[in-house]
């Protein structure tokens, strides 16, 4: 069984029979990505959620990867995990060495249930941070489907007024709050406060939130830089890029090269600043576009790259240990072991139509334990796939992770935040089982319907949650 997706459709599964020849896959898209996810499971015949002997197998690597798994002529079967080089991009001198990434494995005699669980358990002890189990998970509140690229600071300061009237406890401003941003094609790499848009500074507003008794955090897009932008302007040569090559654009943004000192002290201090300057407790750390041609100095540097924005993490929690981080890249790009050791959630999907959340939820919780996985009430209509499903259905389906809420709660009517307010306090109370229990994923006969169930520890309580995804074929 492997895991593959796109954008917004994150952790899909695919089965087939592994025979002579085996199966491989390769990743190049310079992070861990939705297409390839580096995990794969083998097993016994027929080898399901409940039962069946199982071996599972997770790369912790945020860039290029290739997996392999094959049968021997005796019928025993391999695997294989490695780091994909580009050419020219290491060269073992004598005395030199290389550190290969982590290779997580796991065999369960309890099917794909008993794998999770070890995973799970895995996570808990020895990657999670002591604090992290400390302190319940703040719900959120994120202001990007609410308001996009429109920043107004009393409205804003409204919206935070609202989100703490529903029981949230932690409030973010997205993107669109420095230099030039007022689309997706200006602005990356300014990481300078707008002062059209937020005249009376940033610290009215994080006052203000910090006073409702909610904790404030900010979007940042480190790695990324915008054309129309003051930073590329002054330095064009910080791009990762093949010099004599044209760099193609995504999301209408390049990479900086994380290994040009200047280019990785700059992001470094303006994070540094901003995190010094105002109570935030919290970046959401995006990546919107792939890595291609990555170049430094005439050599290719993928790799680096990668090392390079570990580096980047660890000295930003190394000089404010208690400000947590969440890991996105365009949504669910960037999640693995690796990543998960410097930061305190994933972005499981940019897709809140709850109704796909449900199998891209599903998918993660092979690995991933509910308490890291971001998982938001969005708008009754859908922003990425425009259904619309009533506060039921979302506020159900959020509950099983780290909840969130991502919309403009003052626009929303009585009902809806009525319907917020009850999913919030619902998920509080909760919230200790989900995010220490045991997570099973129940087979059913009818694919239809999809079962997830939590299980304390002590089997004393559990909770379970049963979704109708279509509706039942009659013969």
């Amino acid at each position: 069984m492997t895991y593959y997706g796109c954008w917004v459709n994150e952790f899909q599964t695919v089965r087939a029979p592994l025979a002579h020849g085996g199966y491989q896959q390769e990743n190049r898209r310079g992070r861990t990505s939705h297409e390839h996810y580096p995990a794969l499971v083998t097993g016994s015949k027929s080898f399901g959620e409940m039962s069946g002997d199982v071996w599972g197998f997770h790369f912790a690597w945020s860039g290029n990867h290739r997996l392999r798994v094959d049968v021997k002529a005796d019928g025993r079967r391999y695997m294989q995990a490695e780091v994909i080089y580009l050419p020219g991009e290491e060269s073992l001198e004598k005395g030199k060495s290389i550190t290969t990434p982590w290779l997580y494995a796991t065999h369960s005699f309890e099917g794909l249930n008993g794998m999770s669980h070890h995973f799970h358990s895995h996570i808990r002890e020895y990657i999670l941070p002591r604090s992290f189990k400390e302190k319940p998970r703040p719900i959120h509140l994120n202001t990007w489907e609410g308001i996009y690229f429109d920043h107004d600071p009393e409205y804003i300061m409204s919206m935070a007024t609202q989100s703490a009237k529903m029981g949230v406890e932690r409030f973010i401003i997205d993107d669109g709050w420095f230099n030039g941003r007022n689309g997706d094609k200006a602005g990356l790499g300014d990481w300078f406060l707008c002062e059209s848009k937020y005249p009376a500074g940033l610290k009215l507003v994080v006052d203000h939130v910090n006073q409702l008794g909610m904790e404030f955090g900010l979007w940042f897009e480190p790695e990324m830089i915008n054309k129309d932008s003051d930073l590329f302007r002054a330095h064009p040569d910080w791009l990762l890029a093949v010099e004599g090559y044209e760099q193609p654009t995504g999301r209408n943004q390049y990479v900086i090269d994380l290994q040009n000192n200047d280019a990785f002290n700059y992001l470094f201090e303006r994070l540094d600043y901003f995190l010094s300057s105002y109570n935030i407790a919290y970046i959401k750390w995006d990546m919107n576009r792939e890595v291609v041609q990555p170049a430094h100095l005439g050599h290719a540097a993928g790799h680096n790259q990668t090392l390079r924005y570990y580096d980047l993490v660890d000295k930003i929690r190394l000089r404010h240990p208690s400000v947590e981080i969440e890991s996105c890249a365009a949504g669910g790009g960037r999640i693995d072991f690796e990543v998960l050791k410097r930061t305190h959630r994933f972005w499981t999907s940019d897709n809140n139509d709850a109704l796909e959340r449900q199998t891209i939820q599903r998918g993660m919780s092979y690995f991933f334990p509910p308490e890291v996985m971001g998982c938001h009430i969005g708008a009754s209509l859908c922003h990425s796939t425009r259904r619309r499903h009533n506060i039921e259905f979302r506020g159900l389906t959020a509950l099983y992770g780290h909840m969130g809420i991502e919309l403009d709660p003052v626009k929303e009517d009585q009902k809806e935040r009525q319907g917020f307010e009850r999913y919030i306090n619902l998920h509080k109370k909760l919230r200790p089982l989900l995010h220490s229990g045991r997570t099973w994923r129940v087979p059913t006969d009818d694919d239809s319907h999809q079962i997830h169930a939590v299980v304390a520890t002590d089997q004393s309580e559990a909770i379970v949650i049963i979704s109708q995804l279509t509706i039942q074929r009659i013969p």
